[in-house]
């Protein structure tokens, strides 16, 4: 009983004690998964989705002013025990008299912005309800008044901004500004991701293209063997051949160290577990594109964030400058209501033969003089707009010539990486050819080690024309903030729909 007892606890101290260890998962990373699992990581990419969940409240609470309103004000109880100045009619002087008052008042409303035919007014319309208890103390007695009011209430400004609409505007275009952070973000980060990626495709690539080398270099020595059994005066060649097949080892494995660093570094970028092994098969294929420069302009000037940007400036300009004009300019403002109301003794009569309770009021403001404020601030916000024209203007001219380099760069690289695979395709068949040869020797030691070289120089020239390649449709790309190959514009494709 007691080795069962020990055997239990040394069991549980192993299992409470010892960390576990986290499984280890092999990853077949693509460029598609590495954006992936880095944003779906990323910190930077939580806030933003974040911000964006934090202005489309905003917004929503801005639309919410468009909506009726219920609200209830209540004064429960306004007690005054004090003394003030009054108005003596009969002694025509002011006199100091002590009041001593409660006050229990009910203000209930139902108020509903004036929308026609979809857009607010900047009017009100509203149901009130007002009702209130009254007492009056005094040395002798108390008097007790009751007052009871409905009545509707039309509240309606002129020549005036309409602060309403303006509201939801600016609302609406804080909210397209974050998204287009958030886009924006996000194409920088790919660009980021993608460089870290492509350099481990060409370490992975080179790995290939050594390999090759290797396997090629390896039939040549098991020839080099053969024939120098047969003919002792070709020994050298053997040590040749075990020379240049060293290099190559060498290089294979200093190549594999550069890829196992690069690939913890980007485990740390992507904050995979270090344990976590990544895979990456550096499968090579290039599908033509054909890219319209107009077209690609248009792109530039209608999806690419920073064009947006500059199109949200400009509105908010345009309302700032209408919020200016406003200021201390001549306005109106026009007030009706209409109701009955009762006031009595006795809370029973208040709903009793009332009396009608209607009331307009139209007030004007007229500005006489203001040694020109009013109009230097609208020039200096009109100044704001053209300035923004101007970066307009500038930007389109960026983008435009951007644009244009990389188009011609996507084509310089294609061309250039459809040829370099048909030569790799011709030098791996002048290789193969050339080993037959040799061993038919027909051909030098030095000849057959020159094609083996030289088939690995065009390997290493097509790995760089098609990383060159797909860098310059990623720089096409983030111009235009459209895949040509998928064929979908980036909003599309990064438009955060998680709401």
């Amino acid at each position: 009983m007691r080795v069962a007892i020990r055997i239990f606890i040394l069991f549980y101290i192993l299992l409470t004690v010892c960390p576990a260890q986290s499984e280890k998962r092999t990853i077949d990373l693509t460029l598609n998964s590495a954006v992936r699992i880095a944003m779906d990581n990323s910190y930077r990419i939580k806030q933003l989705r974040l911000g964006i969940e934090r202005t489309r409240y905003w917004l929503m609470a801005e639309r919410a002013g468009l909506k009726t309103k219920f609200y209830m004000n209540i004064r429960a109880p306004e007690i005054q025990d004090l003394s003030d100045y009054k108005w003596n009619s009969t002694l025509q002087r002011d006199e100091i008299v002590r009041q001593n008052t409660q006050r229990w008042q009910m203000d209930l409303s139902i108020r509903q912005p004036v929308i026609l035919f979809g857009y607010p007014t900047n009017g009100y319309l509203s149901l009130n309800n007002q009702v209130y208890r009254y007492l009056q103390k005094d040395h002798l007695s108390n008097d007790i008044s009751y007052y009871n009011r409905y009545f509707l209430k039309y509240e309606q400004p002129f020549f005036l901004p309409n602060t309403l609409k303006n509201k939801i505007d600016l609302a609406e275009l804080n909210l397209e500004r974050r998204e287009l952070n958030y886009i924006d973000d996000q194409v920088d980060f790919l660009g980021t991701i993608a460089d870290d990626f492509y350099g481990l495709f060409q370490l992975s690539y080179k790995n290939q293209i050594y390999e090759i080398q290797i396997d090629n270099l390896t039939k040549v020595s098991r020839l080099v063997y053969t024939f120098s059994k047969k003919d002792t005066t070709r020994s050298i060649e053997s040590i040749q051949i075990q020379v240049e097949l060293g290099n190559i080892e060498e290089k294979l494995l200093q190549n594999k160290s550069d890829l196992r660093l690069a690939s913890s570094r980007l485990k740390q970028r992507l904050r995979l577990n270090g344990e976590d092994k990544i895979v990456i098969n550096p499968e090579i294929k290039i599908t033509p594109v054909n890219i319209d420069i107009e077209e690609a302009i248009r792109l530039g000037y209608t999806l690419r964030p920073r064009m947006r940007t500059l199109s949200n400036n400009k509105k908010r300009e345009e309302i700032d400058l209408e919020n200016v004009k406003g200021w201390n300019a001549f306005h109106m403002n026009l007030v009706m209501t209409y109701g009955i109301e009762k006031q009595d003794d006795s809370y029973r009569q208040l709903w009793m033969e009332s009396n009608n309770s209607n009331s307009v009021v139209l007030t004007a403001y007229i500005p006489l003089w203001d040694w020109g404020q009013r109009n230097a601030r609208i020039e200096a916000q009109k100044i704001n707009i053209k300035m923004t024209d101007l970066n307009i203007e500038q930007a389109k001219n960026q983008i435009a010539s951007e644009i244009i380099s990389a188009v011609s760069n996507v084509k310089e690289y294609q061309k250039r990486a459809l040829n370099m695979k048909d030569n790799m395709e011709m030098a791996r068949e002048i290789t193969e050819q050339s080993i037959v040869l040799y061993q038919k020797n027909k051909i030098s030691l030095r000849d057959m080690l020159q094609t083996i070289s030289r088939q690995s120089d065009t390997e290493l020239n097509f790995l760089e024309a098609y990383l060159g390649y797909r860098k310059s449709l990623l720089s096409l790309m983030s111009y235009t903030y459209y895949d040509y190959e998928n064929k979908i514009s980036l909003i599309d494709q990064f438009r955060m729909n998680d709401f």
